[in-house]
């Protein structure tokens, strides 16, 4: 596997916005040898399909993904991505990823922000193919 395709990187915008899931099917997503919670983000892309196939491919070939982004201080972060879906838009796509949180500094907000419903969407950070 090309070590490009071992992580979703998020180049700009800001940290991505997690969110605990505890859904019924969420617990089977937590089969891992390292334990962690199970946390939802939504996410621009300008090709979700891409990077959802990039996920796939990853985990046909029993390899991990990882979300890449910089924390609130500027730190870089990683978190193994366990699910992922796209949905299009007129604009571009949204990423809905499922990644498992081992990081205690990773920080944890309870729901999304509505401004996106505002039509202000340069909360959601992007990344390119």
């Amino acid at each position: 596997m090309d070590p490009t395709e071992d992580k979703i990187t998020i180049i700009e915008g800001p940290p991505p916005t997690f969110e605990m899931v505890d859904d019924g099917w969420v617990l089977g997503l937590n089969e891992s040898p390292s334990l962690g919670d199970i946390a939802v983000t939504q996410l621009r892309a300008f090709n979700g399909a891409a990077l959802v196939e990039r996920c796939h491919r990853a985990w046909r070939n029993q390899q991990t993904i990882n979300l890449e982004f910089r924390s609130e201080d500027g730190l870089e972060q990683k978190a193994p991505i366990v699910a992922a879906r796209f949905m299009s838009t007129e604009d571009n796509d949204l990423l809905v990823l499922w990644v498992r949180l081992t990081n205690e500094e990773i920080e944890l907000e309870l729901g999304y922000d509505d401004d996106a419903e505002d039509g202000e969407d340069d909360d959601f950070p992007t990344w390119p193919m």
